[in-house]
């Protein structure tokens, strides 16, 4: 079995969390590279033919440009935080149609302790999350299969993080999951520890995930006229 990250990835992401200037990276780039960039760039080789699988839609693109992996430089244009570089690595598992239309992702994030697995839309445009809140009081019993079956709820946590103080204006205050409706960010995610990242069953490991989270991105993917 084949491992990607090693305690090495975390040593360098701790380090960069704790010297983030250009000139540190500059002296360190090739441990980026080795122990961080090129590693996951496999990974994301590796995991197309299991996505495939799950849709034949998305895409695990290893690309060094323009690929599923994001930038480790932070755009701190419009941030307080003047940082330059991130303190961790992610990618994106994209649909082919990302760039037509809003469209929902899979997203792998690697970083010290707070490694984790996830999938659906972030911060999505207003326009967006009405139209999936809408979808939901349509379709409420795919919903109900989709985001809240035990199994997947005891495997992948809703993403709280930003919510409406009440719910939404315009829907019904009676509806079974009104509280679903509440969320801005449609997301569905499980934390995954260091010693899953490096070791030797992680491919298996996201494969299932990706797997797990289908039904979800499915039925997000429904709610914006989008192929699954």
């Amino acid at each position: 079995m084949t491992t990607y990250f090693s305690d090495a990835s975390f040593k360098f992401l701790r380090a960069l969390a704790k010297h983030n200037d250009k000139a540190w990276f500059a002296a360190n780039k090739q441990k980026y590279e080795d122990h961080v960039r090129q590693p996951f760039l496999r990974l994301l080789t590796d995991l197309q033919p299991d996505l495939a699988q799950v849709s034949p839609h998305f895409r695990s693109d290893p690309k060094t440009v323009g690929g599923s992996l994001f930038r480790i430089y932070r755009d701190a244009r419009f941030s307080n935080d003047k940082s330059p570089y991130k303190s961790w690595q992610g990618a994106r598992l994209y649909h082919e149609r990302r760039k037509q239309v809003p469209a929902p992702s899979f997203y792998v994030h690697l970083q010290p302790g707070e490694c984790f697995v996830g999938a659906g839309l972030w911060h999505p445009e207003p326009d967006t999350q009405r139209r999936i809140r809408q979808f939901i009081v349509d379709n409420p019993g795919s919903w109900k299969a989709a985001a809240h079956a035990p199994k997947f709820r005891k495997r992948f946590e809703f993403e709280e993080g930003e919510m409406l103080s009440r719910p939404p204006r315009g829907f019904p205050a009676d509806f079974e999951f009104i509280d679903d409706l509440r969320h801005k960010n449609f997301v569905f995610w499980r934390l995954l520890d260091n010693g899953t990242m490096t070791g030797p069953k992680l491919r298996q490991t996201l494969a299932a995930d990706l797997a797990a989270l289908a039904p979800f991105v499915d039925y997000l993917c429904a709610a914006l006229d989008l192929e699954f």
